[in-house]
């Protein structure tokens, strides 16, 4: 079972990965209205991962951030996906494997979770929503 400040890293690290995943999908200069929602969904992202750490001082938690070489080997993976076919229905698509994984992450959290603090649940609960929300916005991209 995780405990809260488990679950609340998980969100930050989970946000994290989002916000590399966007910002390297939009250094291969997508469409302008993809690279708005994109920016939407970053925007997003941000607000989660500040509230995050918010949550974590109010409790006195130093939470572990998305290593470096994780945020590295993600924009490399990135760029590699992205070398042959850099359309935006193609960056639409890993964006949505992305969000699922995410997603996938974030229920199997819900799961393991007990005794949850209502901060780090509702928190928990909007990354979910955030990445459902995510993937309905890029299917019209495909």
């Amino acid at each position: 079972m995780k405990n809260n400040k488990d679950i609340l890293g998980s969100v930050l690290k989970t946000a994290q990965m989002g916000q590399t995943g966007i910002r390297s999908v939009i250094k291969q200069n997508p469409g302008p209205q993809l690279e708005n929602a994109l920016r939407e969904q970053l925007s997003e992202y941000n607000a989660i991962e500040q509230e995050a750490y918010d949550i974590a001082n109010s409790r006195g938690w130093k939470l572990k951030e998305l290593s470096k070489t994780s945020k590295i080997m993600s924009d490399m993976m990135s760029r590699s996906i992205l070398m042959h076919d850099h359309s935006d229905s193609r960056m639409a698509a890993m964006m949505i494997q992305g969000n699922t994984r995410g997603m996938i992450k974030g229920i199997k959290n819900d799961h393991q979770h007990r005794n949850s603090d209502p901060r780090v649940e509702a928190l928990s609960a909007r990354l979910i929503n955030c990445e459902n929300a995510n993937i309905q916005q890029m299917k019209e991209y495909l």
